[in-house]
C-alpha cells in the first residue's frame, strides 16, 4: 500500500493504528496526522524500541494495509 494513501485517509486508517499499536493515544495520532516520521516517533516513545525497530513495524503494517481500511 502507498504510504500516500494512507496518510489522505488518516482518519479512517487510526482504528489500525490503534489495533497494531495500543499503546498510541487519540491525541498521539491526531498529533501524527498520517506523517509517517512522526508515527515512527511516538512508536519510539510509547513503545522504548529503536528506530530501526519502530520502522520495521511501520513498514510490515503499511505492507497489511488493504483497500478494505478505507471503507
Amino acid at each position: 500500500m502507498n504510504w500516500d494513501k494512507i496518510e489522505g485517509n488518516w482518519k479512517q486508517v487510526t482504528g489500525k493504528a490503534k489495533e497494531q499499536w495500543g499503546k498510541l493515544t487519540d491525541d498521539d495520532l491526531d498529533v501524527v496526522a498520517g506523517r509517517r516520521d512522526q508515527l515512527a516517533g511516538k512508536i519510539q516513545e510509547r513503545y522504548g524500541v529503536a528506530k530501526d525497530e519502530a520502522e520495521k513495524q511501520l513498514a510490515d503494517w503499511e505492507r497489511k494495509a488493504s483497500d478494505s481500511w478505507f471503507k
